[in-house]
């Protein structure tokens, strides 16, 4: 079971590496669970398809990069770091992209993403997304 969740949690990265959508929907059950690094909950896959299309709008080049992989059953504890850049126009200036160190826990049941949860300081995106938006 751990290795199959494994493997699900990793093509679940790749499907957001790859900002698909499509590859997403097919890898969530239907009352998916999305948790931010603030604790606010997105219930069901459709709430979280669109969450994810207008993320994938603000920061197009949104990448995951896993450093350390922990497993048990069917929880898939990930550790590495977020990147992207934000942009409002469609242009990826350099000064507004960001990285920073984050975790991510998730939950795989009958093959599919239950769950997905991250950690991460959100100061470093916040202070962009407030410079943006004075601009």
């Amino acid at each position: 079971m751990s290795t199959r969740s494994l493997e699900t949690v990793r093509a679940f990265v790749d499907a957001i590496n790859a900002g698909s959508i499509d590859k997403l929907a097919a890898m969530m059950t239907d009352d998916h669970v999305f948790i931010d690094s603030d604790g606010t909950k997105s219930l069901g896959k459709s709430r979280m398809l669109a969450g994810w299309s207008e993320y994938f709008a603000m920061v197009p080049d949104y990448r995951i990069i896993v450093m350390g992989e922990f497993r048990s059953e069917g929880t898939v504890v990930l550790t590495g770091e977020a990147e992207g850049t934000f942009t409002f126009d469609g242009v990826l200036r350099p000064e507004n992209h960001w990285k920073v160190p984050a975790a991510w826990r998730t939950v795989v049941e009958a093959g599919k993403v239950a769950l997905w949860q991250v950690y991460v300081d959100p100061e470093p995106m916040t202070k962009i997304l407030e410079r943006l938006r004075r601009q």
